[in-house]
């Protein structure tokens, strides 16, 4: 039987070595591999997500962050906790850890490329 395992979100990046060291530092992740200075892998239990250093469209990032579109969706066991690490990190918190309409407990954090990570929960 075949099964789907896991899913990388390719984030575009401006300056690599900047964004190995925000989610290195401040999100806790181990970096897996760099490839030839512009592609690599972190990830932290399970979750992975790619960085490539490549050009963004500044309008595409722009309507994503004004409509508080996620760029990628973490589900995690103990956000709470997780919360209180990555802020003694200095993880940069874009939405306040709360409890959602939708039965969850989140809370968003934004890297220096303006991407919108969000920390969930089930209750």
């Amino acid at each position: 039987m075949t099964s789907i395992r896991n899913a990388a979100p390719q984030l575009l990046v401006d300056d690599l070595a900047r964004a190995l060291a925000f989610y290195e530092q401040r999100l806790g992740f181990r970096r897996d591999f760099v490839h030839d200075e512009f592609y690599a892998s972190v990830s932290r239990d399970g979750a992975v997500i790619h960085l490539k250093c490549a050009p963004k469209l500044a309008a595409e990032r722009a309507h994503r962050s004004d409509g508080e579109h996620l760029d990628a969706y973490l589900t995690v066991a103990g956000v709470v906790e997780l919360h209180a690490e990555l802020v003694g990190r200095g993880a940069p918190i874009a939405k306040a850890l709360g409890a959602r309409p939708w039965g969850t407990v989140d809370f968003y954090v934004e890297d220096p490329d303006g991407y919108v990570l969000c920390f969930a929960e089930g209750v």
